[in-house]
């Protein structure tokens, strides 16, 4: 007859209770009926139920990845698994306190900030290393599925509730404008990473967060990708804030054209003080 060691059983009951969602175990908190009003997002589009219990399980499978199977009995790896948890699920409801649904990358986002402001690097670094990981296995798998993301082939995506096919020549010509002056990057190589996350009838918003999804998990390979990763984010402001694309050349015209516009729209919704009215905005803006 064979004996389970006390560490081995030890790892299983921490395993066991991961799982189960057992009280002191960071899963518990996915009974809280205020988790229902939010939803997931999918790559694929498809909309899902929120679950806690996923983002303790990756956490934990990126402290195994550093710290080894050993570590599922520890009670530190717990408690930090389950308070990472907390701080990922109170970060997002803080986002969207009304509730709703939110992205899968937002959620992994959210997931590393919390490990890096934990002090957990190397776990952190697993974790990006874990998303590099399943990154390259989904695009392994749109290629035996003969996925769409061929060159030459259109992807239709949602633009402002209009279907339209996806802008490639812009969406090229501003990854090669993101990594001008950086000969250590290659801007094919972020295409290509942006490129296998799309799919058909993708919101414009979700183009643009796969743009700098895909600068960022590079910066493990290069640190000259964090350079390219800010370009592509302040990219996304300027469409925020005009509410149409702009390139950074763009800007020499459109920030003094703008920034009247958007100051008498800041103080119109209460976000600025009326007093700003009084300057002369148009010599501001083209200061």
């Amino acid at each position: 007859m064979q004996v389970a060691s006390p560490s081995a059983a030890a790892s299983s009951t921490a395993q066991h209770k991961l799982m189960t969602g057992e009280t002191g175990s960071p899963l518990a908190a996915s009974t809280d009926p205020t988790l229902s009003q939010y939803k997931v997002i999918r790559r694929n589009g498809a909309v899902v139920a929120f679950e806690p219990s996923k983002i303790a399980i990756a956490v934990t499978k990126a402290f195994l990845a550093v710290n080894g199977g050993q570590s599922a009995a520890s009670s530190r790896v717990r408690e930090l698994t389950a308070h990472l948890t907390d701080v990922v699920v109170n970060a997002l409801m803080k986002r969207k306190p009304e509730g709703g649904a939110i992205h899968i990358e937002e959620i992994q986002d959210q997931v590393e900030l919390a490990l890096m402001r934990g002090g957990e690097h190397e776990v952190a670094r697993a974790y990006v290393l874990y998303r590099e990981k399943r990154s390259q296995e989904r695009a392994h798998e749109k290629q035996e599925k003969g996925g769409s993301k061929i060159d030459g082939v259109p992807i239709n995506v949602l633009d402002n509730g209009i279907i339209r096919p996806l802008d490639f020549a812009r969406l090229t010509e501003l990854i090669k404008t993101s990594c001008e002056g950086l000969p250590e990057v290659e801007p094919e190589r972020i295409l290509k990473a942006t490129l296998k996350d799309l799919y058909e009838g993708v919101p414009m918003d979700e183009v643009r967060k796969c743009l700098v999804l895909a600068a960022r998990t590079l910066i493990e390979k290069d640190p000259a990708y964090s350079f390219v990763t800010a370009r592509l984010l302040l990219d996304a402001i300027r469409f925020e804030a005009l509410g149409e694309e702009a390139t950074h050349a763009d800007m020499a015209t459109r920030y003094a054209e703008s920034f009247p516009r958007l100051v008498k729209h800041g103080i119109k919704i209460g976000l600025l003080n009326e007093a700003l009215a009084h300057y002369d905005l148009q010599k501001l803006g083209a200061a």
